[in-house]
Formats: C-alpha cells, structure tokens, sequence
C-alpha cells in the first residue's frame, strides 16, 4: 500500500549554517508546507552573485536569479504551494518532475532581477543544481552580448540622426546665400499678407516713421512680432546677403521644432509602449523598434521640401509653428505654463490654432495616450496552468472596462485655463502699450484678426478662398465668410468625440483642416502637419494611397509655379490654371485626414481585435 504523503517543515530540517545564512523564522509567522509523494529531504541552494533573504511571508529557500525563465528537473517532487511571499510568485506549470519558474512582477527590493522559490528535491540534488548554474550563466552571458549590441544600435541611431540634422542646417544655409534668395519670398506659395517679411519690413518702416504699422494694407500680423523681427531687417552685415540676421532666426526657429517634434514624439511612443505590454502585446512594442517615431518625425520636418522653402523664403511661419509645437509639447509633458503660453501665443500670431485647445485638454487630462477608451476589456491577475485539475485551477479575472472609473485629471485643466488668463492678459498688455499712440487694441483687432476673417486680401495664394470670393456677389459675401468658417467649427467636435483617446492625431487632424480652409495658407502650414504626421508612422504603415498621395504633393508642388508664371508673366494662361492646382491640392488634404483617420481606427480595431483573441486563448 502506498505509503500516504508525509507533511515535511522544510525549516525544521536545515542544517545550522543554512538556518543562520537565512535567518531564523518569525515565531508570529506559520510555517509554509509542502506535501510530496515521496519523503524527501530539501537541498538549499545558493547561486552564484546571488543572496538568502528572509521574506515576511513563510519562509522559503530563495534565490535570485538574473534571467527570465528556467525549466528544470527538480526529481520526482509534485509541488503544491500557493502566492510566496510579497512578489505573489506561484509556479506557471509544475508537473510531475518539473517545474517552471516564470518572472515575477518586480518588487523595490528585487534589484531588478528576478526571484524564484525553490521547493524540495531528491537525495542526490548536485545534477540539477550543477545544470542550473550552467543554464544561468549562459543567460548572463546571453543578456550581456544582448545589451551590448541594444546599446551600439542606439548610439548609432544617435549619430545617424544627429548627422542629418546637421545636414539640414548646411542645407538651408548653403541656400540663404543664394542670390536674392532663389526670389522664394516673392512666390505666392510661400509667403502670405501674414507671413510676409517684405510686409513686416514696410510696418516697421512706418513704426520708425511715427506713423501707425497698421497704416495702408501692408502689415496685418502682431505688433509683438513686429516688434522682435523689425529691428532685424535693417541691419545689414557687409559682404552678406540682406536680412541674414531674420533668416538666421528662422533656421534657429525650424531647429528648435524639430526638438521638441522629436522630444513629443519620443514621449508618445513610451506612453504607446505602455499600453502595448499592459495588453501582453509585446510582440507589436518590438516591432516598433525599428522605427523611432521621434527622430523620423524631426527628419521629415527638417528635410522636408516645404519647410525648407518656407525658411528660407522669409516666411514668418516657422514662427507661428515653434508656437503650436511648443503648446503641444507643454501638454504631453504636463508642462501646464508653457502649454498655455504656446497656445495663447499661437492663437494671438494666426487665431485659427484656437482650435487646438480641445487636444491640448485632453492631453492634460487623459495623458498621451488612453488606452481606457481604445480597449474594451483588460486583463488583471495570471493564469495558472496545470495537468492537473486536482493541484490547481486556471484562474483568471476580466473586467469589463466600462466598470473601470475613467479618471480624468481636472487639476491641470484647471491651471492650464488659468494660466491662459494671464499669459492673455500679459500679451495684450504688452500689444496695447506697442500700439498705444496708433489707435490702440481695437485698431489691431480689426486690422488683424478682421482682415483674417473678412478675406480682405484676394491675391492669388494656394488656398480656394480668394478665387472664391473673387467670383462671389458682394450681396452673399458675408453669407459664404460664416459658412466657410462655421465649417471648421462643425468637424472639431465630432472629431473630437470619435478621437478623443488619440490627442495628439486630434491635433494633426485639427492642424491639416485649418491649413485647407483657412484665409490665407502657405507651405509653411503643410510642413507642420507633414512633421507631425511622422509621430504616426507606426500606427499609419498601413495607410492607403500612400504613394499616389506623395505623387500628386509632388506634383502639385512642381505645377503651381509653372501655372502661375503662365498666368501672370507670360499672359498664356488665366486664373482657372492657378485655382485648379490650388483647388487640387485642397483635394489631396482632403483625402489625407480621410484615409488617416481611417487608417488610425483600423489600427485600433486590430489591437482591439487581437486583445479579445488574447483573453479568448487563456480561456480556453
């Protein structure tokens, strides 16, 4: 007759070296037990690098180990035990044999490696013991090469990266020293009635003339900007080209946006990562190492065509974009001063990134990323799998995540509106006291922001509502003005509720449609969304139409100035040829939010998809 299983006190038995490398158990605490098929007598062991720590919990013979995972005979030993100690660490599978030591969660006092308990073996334990050490040195060595190698990739994306940032700014230089400036500051694609400095230039002329900048229709931006870049367009630096100084602000300007493009869009990436391993979709996570949504972001900026023209056309703005950037970077960093300091100033240099305070709330909110509205259920606990039903019982909790509170931080949305009070109030004291003795506030309000809303100016530019207006009985006008900007106010909110757990593609979206139905856009407007779509380029792989959309852009861009020259210059042509370039290059932005959006709810399917897949095989 079998003999029946012998309870053993594993402290009861260990030697007095053993006892006193461990430490003695505390008298308060019950003894944790073991029940085996076999009598048995336990071996302690004690890696190599590692130490004997005594728990609050039962005490048990542990030791550390620094790699992940170990699967070892251990003798004919069934082994039942429940959660051990502070870390909660139960064997994944124990089978008649064998048992198979999974990494804990860690703990503070864990150093960063793993902790795994060790039950009771055979007679003759040196085997197993002598397999272990061999297993766990290998993987040592394994993980160090593995670092080593992790380490020189990154050091080399680093130099790469910092290579063609350089690259950028010899560029752009090499360019400014052209004659004239390859004449870009005159083309209507680049510079606006609002992003001109041949405009700003002529208001500060009659700032030093002691007559109002206002005067005229030359001059509609801000007495601030007027009044940091006037002084830089009459010095002159013998042997250089004129308004060196003003170019050489707007390369430290595309500089600057670049960082802090690359700075969000590193902190986007680790929130997405974050989201990614609570899932235990970590296969996703790796793929995107490839790829480091910062730094290609910061490249598409800085190489892109249209940032470059507008740098070094004499546009103002890389101005206006440091500003917007600024706001969003201050918000994904919870940075509430400087986010509210950038939107104000955003909102005060071309008034339509008001629309950027919905994202920026959320981002204040919600954080970079919320996975609470992305994913449906998420999965708390571990799953214990076994041969045996008797010994063990697969357990696992899912909690529907409609039952999850979805907290909302009100406190920095507080301070954010509060700070946008005063920096408010700090900007507009500084713009009344600029234009004290020229008609005060008032005249810049109506010079500034009322020319951007009555569409004053009907020059020729890349957007459609100059060839509008053009044609528009003045009896409808004021009719078409309200409903061409009530259209950008009728998509914020259904976009806002539909994306609200992905802000920062909130802002992208929001950023693209203003730069489609605004006054008065230029390409200065395009490289800002074109440098914020990169922060996507992992959640976007799958986008369609990719191709022809970069085909078209590219030939936009090479039609617009060849319809242009045959319009005004040459006489051949009329102002069908120019709108029809303008009108489809409104199309192609267009169909960029359409098939981005669409592009980014997909990806959101398919986590969604393979979450529930997940759950379904622990289940099962």
């Amino acid at each position: 007759m079998p003999n029946k299983p012998q309870q053993i006190d594993p402290m009861a038995i260990l030697s007095n070296d053993t006892r006193r490398g461990m430490g003695s158990p505390s008298p308060h605490v019950p003894t944790k037990r073991h029940s085996c098929r076999l009598p048995m007598r336990p071996i302690f062991v004690q890696a190599k690098n590692s130490t004997i720590r005594r728990h609050v919990s039962p005490p048990r013979a542990v030791f550390e180990v620094p790699h992940q995972n170990i699967t070892k005979s251990l003798g004919p030993c069934k082994l039942k035990s429940d959660p051990i100690g502070p870390f909660g660490l139960t064997p994944q599978r124990v089978g008649f044999g064998h048992i198979k030591l999974t990494r804990p969660a860690l703990h503070p006092n864990t150093h960063n490696r793993n902790e795994a308990v060790l039950g009771l073996t055979n007679s003759s334990p040196s085997l197993p013991v002598i397999s272990l050490l061999k297993t766990q040195s290998k993987a040592v060595r394994k993980m160090e090469v593995t670092e080593e190698q992790s380490t020189k990739r990154k050091k080399q994306k680093q130099g790469r990266f910092w290579t063609w940032v350089a690259a950028s700014v010899l560029f752009r230089l090499i360019l400014i020293y052209f004659p004239k400036n390859l004449n870009l500051s005159s083309r209507p694609e680049v510079s606006t009635p609002l992003t001109s400095l041949r405009r700003l230039a002529e208001g500060y002329w009659l700032k030093q003339s002691s007559m109002s900048p206002y005067a005229g229709s030359m001059y509609h931006g801000s007495p601030l900007l007027l009044s940091l870049l006037g002084p830089l367009t009459v010095k002159r630096i013998e042997g250089q080209p004129s308004h060196l100084l003003c170019s050489l602000v707007f390369v430290v300007a595309d500089i600057l946006n670049a960082m802090l493009i690359r700075a969000t869009g590193q902190t986007l990436q680790v929130a997405y990562r974050q989201s990614l391993k609570s899932l235990d979709l970590d296969t996703i996570s790796e793929s995107m190492e490839v790829l480091s949504s910062g730094d290609v972001a910061a490249l598409v900026y800085l190489w892109n065509p249209f940032t470059i023209v507008a740098c070094v056309g004499l546009s103002t703005s890389p101005i206006e974009n440091l500003a917007i950037i600024l706001a969003l970077y201050g918000a994904c960093k919870r940075m509430v001063p400087l986010a509210a300091f950038g939107w104000v100033m955003a909102t005060h240099l071309s008034l339509y990134p008001m629309i950027l305070i919905i994202p920026i709330i959320l981002l204040l909110g919600y954080g970079p990323d919320t996975p609470r509205k992305l994913l449906p259920m998420r999965r708390y606990g571990k799953v214990e799998d076994n041969s045996s039903s008797d010994s063990f019982q697969q357990q696992e909790k899912v909690i529907n995540q409609s039952d999850l509170p979805k907290v909302f931080a009100w406190r920095p949305t507080m301070l954010f509106l509060l700070w946008v009070i005063m920096w408010s109030v700090y900007v507009l004291l500084l713009c009344g006291i600029s234009v004290k003795q020229y008609g005060g506030l008032w005249e810049m309000f109506e010079r500034m922001y009322g020319f951007i809303l009555t569409v004053q100016d009907l020059s020729p530019n890349i957007g459609v509502l100059w060839y509008f207006f053009a044609e528009v009985f003045d009896f409808f006008r004021n009719f078409f003005l309200i409903v061409f900007h009530m259209n950008i106010l009728f998509m914020i909110f259904p976009l806002a509720i539909r994306l609200k757990h992905r802000p920062c593609f909130l802002a992208f979206v929001y950023i693209t449609i203003s730069s489609m139905l605004k006054s008065y856009p230029s390409v200065g407007d395009s490289a800002l969304y074109f440098g914020l779509l990169g922060w996507f380029v992992n959640e976007l792989s799958e986008m369609q139409f990719s191709f022809c959309l970069f085909s078209v852009y590219v030939g936009v861009s090479l039609l617009s100035p060849v319809m242009h020259n045959l319009w005004i210059w040459r006489g051949t042509g009329n102002a069908n040829f120019y709108f029809a370039t303008a009108i489809t290059y409104a199309c192609l932005q267009m169909v960029l939010v359409v098939e981005s959006v669409s592009a980014m709810l997909n990806h959101d399917r398919k986590l969604k998809k393979l979450t529930n897949a997940k759950l379904q095989n622990g289940k099962s």
